[in-house]
């Protein structure tokens, strides 16, 4: 165990506060419904999740993920009707549940690189209405969520780091060690929230991305914020928004390393002409990433565009987990786009009015996948305002507001 018990019980009491917190219309109450899904080498963290959400008297499902064989032999061994089978229930469990607690401990982060990504992206398509129950009911302020990681040898080792130095890691990156780790987050959100105000205070019609290996624009789009400090994530210094996809154009590059669905990729490159990948490259891994940029029509284009600032976040090294990497602080701060489902929460009107026909209309993107891709580099980022005037908003790693 790398974390101590007192560094649990603090992560136990951030996730909770993580999950109420993202919880943007609507409060939770007493015997609300709270699903606990864990990877089993969590349960540390779990178990003092468990406790506390009992002592607060929510109802408690826990459920522990698919270990990594049992993935493997799934995506291997399946045929179509199975890859397609959905269980019994899980369609009105979804309809029921109020809040999702999600623990990350993976004990193999390749064991899916044999098996043809087709099959994966088969089955996420399969499951795709479940999440949109999620979704719904999360515009209409009935459910949130949050995840996060637990130190494990196996995302140490992908790291290249001790298991103690990533432990430190998770630690420093959450504010394990303050005496108060909420109240720290309640100020770091403070000032994240701020600067997410700001952006969305400006009339911006594009952003131009400019790094050594990157020039890239995005259309902003009508009816958008930024939003920070969700409490989706923990970490999270991230202020992000889901852009008008039709507007993507030019390179964008992920210098940060990626495991996705058992697979690692390394420098991807995407170019993109009306929106959409033309072309799909990686140092390592292309074929998969190519694969994944073919799972469904949306997969090809962007659902989120975000920026982290290198003040707030301490995280420093690779953590071979998108959760961290895509809140990287290091030198330069970071820059990612995900390829795939946009987030409903960054339009700016009732979202109970945001339905498929005006997500098309605005250009929310829609698909099965949701991959990350980080970029590191020293960046320029500009705004063309919509008086055609320009702006810089981010330079070396902060914001320039």
């Amino acid at each position: 165990m790398f974390l101590t018990n007192t560094q649990i019980e603090k992560y136990a009491d951030v996730m909770i506060w993580a999950l109420q917190t993202a919880r943007r219309n609507g409060k939770y109450k007493k015997y609300d419904t709270v699903f606990l899904r864990t990877d089993i080498h969590a349960m540390p963290l779990a178990h003092a999740i468990y406790k506390k959400l009992l002592t607060k008297r929510f109802h408690v499902v826990v459920r522990f993920n698919q270990p990594e064989a049992f993935a493997t032999d799934f995506y291997k061994l399946a045929d179509g009707k199975q890859l397609d089978f959905m269980a019994p229930g899980e369609l009105e469990f979804n309809g029921g549940v109020n809040g999702l607690i999600s623990l990350h401990a993976p004990q193999d982060l390749t064991h899916l690189k044999n098996v043809d990504p087709a099959r994966i992206g088969r089955a996420a398509v399969a499951r795709k209405p479940l999440r949109e129950i999620w979704d719904a009911r999360e515009q209409k302020g009935l459910f949130s969520w949050t995840l996060c990681n637990y130190p494990t040898e196996e995302l140490a080792k992908r790291a290249g780091l001790t298991g103690k130095e990533y432990a430190n890691q998770i630690a420093r990156a959450c504010f394990l060690n303050e005496k108060d780790p909420v109240a720290k987050w309640k100020e770091v959100t403070k000032n994240t929230t701020e600067i997410g105000k700001w952006l969305s205070s400006l009339p911006i019609k594009t952003f131009h991305v400019e790094s050594e290996h990157m020039d890239f624009e995005v259309l902003l789009g009508e009816k958008r914020k930024f939003i920070a400090g969700s409490g989706c994530n923990i970490p999270s210094f991230e202020i992000f928004t889901s852009p008008d996809w039709r507007g993507t154009k030019g390179i964008y590059f992920a210098d940060l390393s990626s495991y996705r669905s058992g697979n690692y990729v390394k420098g991807v490159r995407l170019e993109f002409k009306d929106g959409r990948v033309i072309k799909a490259d990686a140092e390592m891994g292309a074929d998969f990433v190519r694969k994944m940029v073919a799972m469904d029509r949306g997969a090809a284009q962007i659902g989120e565009f975000s920026l982290t600032d290198r003040r707030f976040s301490k995280i420093t090294k690779f953590m071979a987990d998108i959760l961290y990497d895509e809140n990287f602080g290091g030198r330069y701060g970071n820059c990612h786009v995900a390829i795939g489902a946009s987030y409903a929460d960054t339009f700016t009107g009732p979202q109970n009015k945001l339905d498929k026909k005006l997500k098309q209309q605005l250009g929310f993107n829609d698909s099965s996948l949701h991959w990350d891709l980080i970029n590191t580099e020293n960046k320029t980022v500009t705004a063309v305002l919509k008086d055609g005037s320009k702006k810089i908003v981010y330079e070396k790693g902060e914001f320039k507001y």
